[in-house]
């Protein structure tokens, strides 16, 4: 099949990622291999489902590019034998090195790899609430890939970012400029964007969903969420973005099911409030729209308890 083929496929409606579909790579800890999505940027499309044993935490999407002077690696994945399993994939398509590794937020699955290319001499870029957010919880997301990940948690040791930054940092390697952005608040904590205006396209992390149910955390300002994407992500108008999780795609498809998503479940509960609705009921505010997304059953009711305790008093 073409290049040309691929990303057309890539780029159409998404395909179905059922929690269900089984480990997509079984030679390797990855879940999927890595796959060029335009030319010279990759990413290893993670999971759909939460971690699992099965999917040994690789749940969201490790993404790589090669400027003709380096390797730029956006997320360090989840664990140590995540990160080295990239690391292979990468050295099995170019001689160029590693030189950036570019943290997505504070999560573990974007951070807990950190200590594999920390090892391998490689600096590490996040935003500074990203890297605050990690340091506080860095212990509890350890443990939990213990738990879950068993033997493939092996050798994962917590390394905090080498460096932060708080609004625009501008890079230059070979024949690439990208812009690493914090667009403004949006799912989590130090949320970053990596723009490379050149070639169109946003790695766009956990601001863009469209396969899975966007998770919505205590403390997330929906609203907030939403006016970043209309002031500052919409204006660049990337041809191709690579979210956080499933799929590359089209900013259509991200806006439908992010920014379009919370509109909805605002209004549903803004409508439950003017009722005199509890939270109770809350919960249970209709739904059924989005009820084809993977992650509805894990996250649609918390989802709505949280922005119901976020509107009740703006």
């Amino acid at each position: 099949m073409t290049r040309a083929a691929i990303l057309a496929l890539l780029l159409a409606t998404p395909a179905v990622a059922s929690e269900d579909i089984p480990d997509q790579y079984p030679q390797s800890v990855l879940y999927s291999k890595p796959v060029e999505v335009i030319p010279h940027v990759f990413s290893a499309i993670g999971a759909t489902a939460p971690p699992t044993y099965e999917n040994a935490g690789h749940n969201n999407n490790l993404s790589f590019i090669i400027t003709g002077d380096g390797v730029i690696v956006v997320n360090a994945g989840a664990s140590s034998r995540l990160a080295q399993a990239l690391h292979d994939e990468i050295k099995a398509i170019t001689d160029q090195p590693v030189k950036l590794v570019i943290n997505e937020n504070g999560q573990g699955h974007a951070m807990l790899g950190n200590g594999y290319w920390a090892g391998q001499g490689v600096p590490i870029l996040a935003h500074a609430e990203a890297a605050a957010e990690f340091e506080d919880g860095s212990a509890q997301d350890l443990a939990s890939l213990h738990r879950y990940a068993r033997e493939n948690a092996e050798g994962t040791v917590i390394a905090l970012p080498t460096e932060t930054f708080t609004d625009t940092k501008t890079i230059t390697m070979g024949d690439v400029t990208l812009d690493v952005l914090h667009l403004g608040p949006a799912h989590s904590p130090g949320d970053t964007q990596v723009w490379i205006a050149q070639w169109g396209i946003m790695i766009a992390g956990d601001i863009a969903f469209h396969e899975r149910m966007p998770p919505i955390f205590e403390g997330t300002c929906t609203a907030c969420w939403i006016e970043t994407w209309d002031t500052a992500l919409m204006p660049l108008n990337p041809t191709y973005v690579i979210p956080g999780h499933g799929h590359p795609t089209n900013l259509a498809q991200v806006t439908r099911y992010t920014r379009d998503y919370l509109l909805d479940l605002r209004s549903k509960i803004a409508t439950h409030l003017e009722n005199g609705g509890d939270l109770a009921e809350a919960y249970y505010v209709d739904q059924s729209q989005w009820r084809h997304l993977d992650t509805f059953e894990e996250l649609a009711t918390k989802n709505a308890g949280v922005v119901y305790a976020e509107m009740e008093f703006e």
